[in-house]
């Protein structure tokens, strides 16, 4: 499922137009329709308010002034287990550390 904070990939016309960031989902007065706020990650960054099912937020293709639009949840191809090289025989792996770069700054 779509959520906050989740970027999507905009179709139109079945064909990529570029990438947004979900920025809030708030419900419309009409029961089952939400307020999508998107950062359009562009150049200069700008935040668009659509009015969408909740269908519609998780991928399925609506129109906009007679243009089918999709919005496609952009899943990163890096797993988790991806960032732990650690051999599996080793005696850390599987304790794998999160170095706070805040905390890094500090010293």
């Amino acid at each position: 499922m779509t959520d906050i904070n989740d970027i999507v990939l905009i179709y139109m016309e079945d064909k990529p137009q570029g990438f947004a960031r979900i920025e809030a989902i708030e419900p419309d007065v009409k029961r089952g329709w939400y307020h999508v706020s998107l950062l359009l990650l562009q150049v200069p960054p700008t935040v668009v308010t659509w009015i969408l099912r909740d269908v519609y937020i998780n991928g399925e293709t609506f129109t906009m002034e007679g243009n089918p639009i999709r919005l496609e949840k952009v899943v990163s191809p890096i797993s988790a287990k991806a960032h732990d090289q650690t051999p599996p025989d080793h005696p850390g792996a599987g304790k794998s550390k999160v170095i706070s770069l805040k905390d890094l700054k500090k010293k």
